[in-house]
């Protein structure tokens, strides 16, 4: 089934981890052997070949580069200045757009774009091998944007989506693990973007940054990679009030792959528990499950995998060997009593159908 995963590292991937993304995941990992640098080394998931192979013709793929004023250690930290940030943040454009010049990918900046590269990947008598990845450009975390002109500049070369906070401290809200509301230049990024037209990602924002953002936000919000805290208590989750607002804001949950965010009891950094608690697939059908009581709906359900995202085989379902095993979800929620129809949805066509409503006016 056409799968659209609303949310993947990919350039960070290809630039920091030196990932050719090119290779499929056997022969990347091959290629990292012996290697501890990363956590993750020689145990990736991902890979342009995989997507293809998994039917993933669509994702939301992010530029990210934390500016470190605490603990330079956190996920996604490394550079002591927004312009070096900035600068990281161009590099990971480089790479999307030379995957663009031979094949690969195809970016997606508008809803003519996104019919003609979704009709694309349903012709059947084009071979998969043949078809490039469709990406939409999303920043996660602000960091970068040395000031809100560096937000036009970005929406110029094809930026869509941003979410203001990732992990600890931001210039623009502080993120995962902190509390508190967003910045003054995050309020005003917030208006930047709405003049814009872009989407809004509460993903990583504080519950006060939460509440503030839906406040002062009048344009397209989602939520790209969230579970849910009733399941899983802890503040990287939405809980049922958020999730809630969301629905009725019309945005869109991809549900995440990442194990600890999928079972109580996990641990981040810990390899493998998703073997001893038993996360596989199936247990982010429980996470799908709490949002369609909630809202009544399988309308605000999608995928969101964050796979190699800091983490790989460690850090995900113990059923997952690559990305493709995605679509391992098709037969799983069948199974679960979900009709063709919710899968269908929850695959990509709740996903298209947020698109088409943000961008209806282009």
């Amino acid at each position: 089934m056409f799968t659209f995963d609303i949310h993947l590292d990919l350039a960070l991937n290809a630039i920091e981890w030196n990932r050719d993304y090119r290779q499929n995941v056997p022969t990347i990992r091959l290629s990292e052997q012996g290697m501890t640098d990363k956590p993750d080394r020689s145990r990736g998931v991902v890979s342009l070949p995989d997507l293809r192979r998994g039917q993933i013709g669509l994702v939301v793929a992010t530029q990210i580069a934390r500016f470190n004023q605490t603990d330079s250690s956190l996920p996604g930290a490394g550079w002591n200045s927004p312009q070096q940030a900035w600068a990281m943040t161009q590099a990971q454009l480089a790479w999307y757009q030379s995957m663009e010049d031979d094949g690969w990918m195809r970016q997606i900046t508008n809803r003519q774009q996104l019919d003609e590269h979704v009709a694309m990947w349903l012709d059947a008598s084009i071979p998969t091998e043949q078809k490039p990845i469709g990406f939409i450009l999303s920043l996660e975390g602000a960091d970068s944007l040395v000031n809100l002109t560096y937000l036009e500049k970005a929406y110029a070369y094809g930026l869509r989506a941003l979410g203001p906070a990732h992990y600890s401290t931001g210039r623009y809200a502080p993120g995962t693990g902190l509390s508190g509301p967003l910045t003054p230049m995050g309020r005003d990024l917030l208006r930047e973007m709405d003049a814009l037209g872009m989407i809004l990602d509460v993903t990583h924002l504080t519950d006060d940054g939460f509440d503030q953002a839906l406040e002062l936000y009048q344009g397209p919000i989602w939520a790209s990679h969230h579970n849910c805290r009733s399941l899983v208590p802890h503040q990287r989750q939405l809980t049922d009030g958020q999730i809630i607002r969301l629905a009725e804001r019309g945005a869109i949950i991809g549900g995440c792959l990442d194990a600890w965010m999928l079972k109580p009891g996990l641990t981040q950094r810990v390899p493998f528990q998703s073997h001893t608690f038993g996360v596989t697939l199936e247990t982010l059908i429980d996470h799908y499950d709490h949002i369609c009581q909630l809202t009544g709906s399988s309308r605000y359900c999608a995928i969101g995998s964050d796979l190699d995202g800091t983490y790989g085989l460690e850090q995900s379902p113990a059923d997952l060997d690559t990305i493709a095993d995605v679509q391992n979800l098709r037969g799983l929620l069948l199974k679960r009593g979900y009709s063709p129809d919710d899968v269908a949805a929850i695959f990509h066509g709740n996903g298209l159908r947020f698109l088409h409503t943000a961008w209806s006016a282009q």
